[in-house]
């Protein structure tokens, strides 16, 4: 049997998940939607829907077009000028609004942000549905997960594909169809499309450009539409994975044993890590041992008391947010420049969206402190590893504070505490105003019975 077959043979399985499986999938699925909530009232956010807006789509598709709200429940929707049908369109706006402000779950061995493109696509699916089986809903969930980071698990090189999109959009295409009711048939087909439609590069983040994002709603768009493809009949190559063009020929060289022989006996959901902070995971083991400082005094007084910042850590993290700060740097940008999270973490306590502004930027205070953050490769052999690191903060009086950091907070090993995780909530539910606030009081509703929206 093929690895592929594999694959398939699970996607398309008739599971029963696990107590702690189903219980995982329903704490991340809350989490994930939190985060989709906040990032959908961000100002980036208002401008990819405006470019989706009735004015730039056709007529038929003018009502509705909302974040997490299908734009019919007709299968086969209105064609928008672009080609794009309205679920196309809520996808797209799903992930984007996920992963804009980076603060979505991510498998730390996959390098995946494994729940995002899954659940863009999956909401999009449900509510055109009008809803579907909450228990479908969550296997279905659970079994895209597996497969967008079985692939980063599998991948044995650096990124040069944006990884959360390549390997996102494959999972997400089969649970979506798994969710659809399609054959394990129709499922070959699905996974081909998928890669076929597959795309997203590491250029966008050695830019930190808004890109990013853009490539995880449009893995979220290109998700979903493959299932009604391959239900028209339409086929796709069936040896996408492993053939002479194949994902692990072109994108990104894959040893799927590494995989594929514990599929269903591991469900890789149970390994996802929340992410406490709106900025990049590389950033967050210094965050979190930033965070926990023992300085007595706080704000502007804390940063005047620190000389420098030193990170010794694996290759990943200089390559993810070792940039240099910038008076001129966009909140893109700020999101995975630690140079300028570092100070921010001390000054605030907090990492707040609402302050990546120019005001912050430009900051004296912290721009000082910024100049003297360093990233240091500490040579680790593994391109994929973010941990362990080690933190040395010099303060001005010559003396240092050091701090081993073995996990990532917010990972399985370093979970966050109830503190922690209320603080990131609330700051969630604020940043997203006026929204449906069963996101936060009941997340499975939300994504499986659509028509009870208040």
């Amino acid at each position: 049997m093929t690895h592929t077959c594999a694959i398939l043979d699970f996607a398309a399985a008739p599971h029963v998940l696990p107590s702690a499986v189903r219980a995982d999938a329903l704490r991340l699925l809350g989490d994930t939607l939190a985060v989709m909530a906040a990032g959908a009232a961000s100002d980036d956010a208002a401008k990819v829907k405006a470019a989706l807006s009735p004015q730039s789509v056709c007529p038929e598709l003018a009502e509705g077009l909302s974040f997490s709200s299908a734009t019919g429940k007709e299968r086969n929707a209105p064609s928008t000028s672009s080609g794009q049908t309205g679920l196309g369109d809520t996808a797209f706006l799903n992930g984007f609004a996920i992963h804009c402000l980076e603060w979505d779950a991510v498998h730390e061995g996959a390098v995946v942000h494994a729940l995002s493109v899954v659940t863009a696509a999956l909401l999009a699916s449900s509510h055109r549905e009008d809803g579907c089986d909450a228990n479908d809903f969550l296997t279905a969930l659970a079994v895209g997960v597996d497969i967008a980071s079985g692939l980063g698990i599998a991948a044995t090189g650096p990124m040069r594909f944006f990884r959360p999109a390549t390997a996102g959009v494959i999972g997400a295409a089969l649970a979506v169809a798994r969710l659809e009711g399609l054959s394990r048939a129709q499922m070959a087909d699905v996974l081909g499309l998928a890669y076929s439609f597959a795309g997203g590069t590491m250029q966008a983040h050695a830019e930190a450009s808004i890109a990013l994002p853009l490539q995880i709603g449009r893995a979220a768009q290109a998700a979903v539409q493959p299932v009604d493809m391959a239900r028209a009949g339409l086929n796709g190559p069936h040896d996408a994975l492993e053939g002479p063009f194949g994902y692990s020929a072109l994108i990104e060289p894959l040893n799927l044993v590494r995989y594929t022989p514990t599929l269903g006996q591991i469900w890789r959901i149970n390994e996802v890590s929340i992410k406490p902070f709106p900025s990049g995971r590389a950033s967050h083991g210094a965050l979190g041992a930033l965070a926990f400082l023992p300085i007595a005094c706080a704000g502007k007084e804390r940063l005047a008391g620190i000389a420098a910042i030193d990170l010794h850590a694996p290759p990943l993290i200089a390559r993810l947010v070792g940039r240099p700060w910038r008076a001129d740097m966009t909140p893109a940008y700020a999101r995975l420049c630690l140079a300028f999270l570092a100070p921010l973490m001390l000054r605030d306590s907090v990492i707040d969206p609402r302050v990546f502004t120019p005001a912050s930027f430009t900051d004296p205070a912290i721009a000082r402190l910024a100049a003297q953050v360093r990233v240091h490769d500490d040579g680790n052999p593994d391109a994929n590893a973010m941990t362990p690191q080690r933190l040395v903060v010099t303060l001005t009086d010559g003396s240092t504070i050091e701090r081993a950091i073995p996990a990532t907070l917010g990972s399985l090993a370093a979970p966050m505490d109830a503190v922690t995780a209320a603080t990131k909530y609330a700051l969630c539910r604020a940043l997203a105003g006026d929204c449906d606030q069963r996101i936060f009081d009941d997340p499975l509703g939300y994504a499986t019975s659509p028509s009870s929206s208040p």
